[in-house]
């Protein structure tokens, strides 16, 4: 009796990619949903609509610059390997005024 414990198939953790999509492709439900989307927005004016309702309020413009228009913003930041980012703690004193 011969114990036969690895095969020639690729296993998880080998380092060979498994079953699936491709690492960085999109996944079908998500590009639909986002084509269904812009679909609609596309429908209901599009940027020229959109321009509209940013002007009809100081609230929608407000909404446009805080939550839509960061969505297009890269979500990583990284800092210059030869310039890294530095933080500084600002540390606050409490004084308590007499009455």
């Amino acid at each position: 009796m011969t114990d036969k414990q690895t095969d020639d198939k690729p296993r998880v953790g080998d380092g060979t990619p498994g079953p699936g999509r491709p690492k960085g492709s999109v996944n079908k439900t998500t590009k639909a949903a986002k084509d269904v989307i812009a679909k609609a927005a596309e429908d209901l004016g599009g940027a020229d609509r959109l321009l509209t309702w940013c002007k009809e309020a100081p609230e929608n413009e407000r909404a446009f610059w805080s939550s839509i228009y960061p969505k297009l913003l890269p979500f990583t930041v990284a800092g210059d390997a030869d310039n890294p980012l530095t933080f500084q703690r600002i540390e606050r004193e409490i004084v308590r005024t007499k009455d």
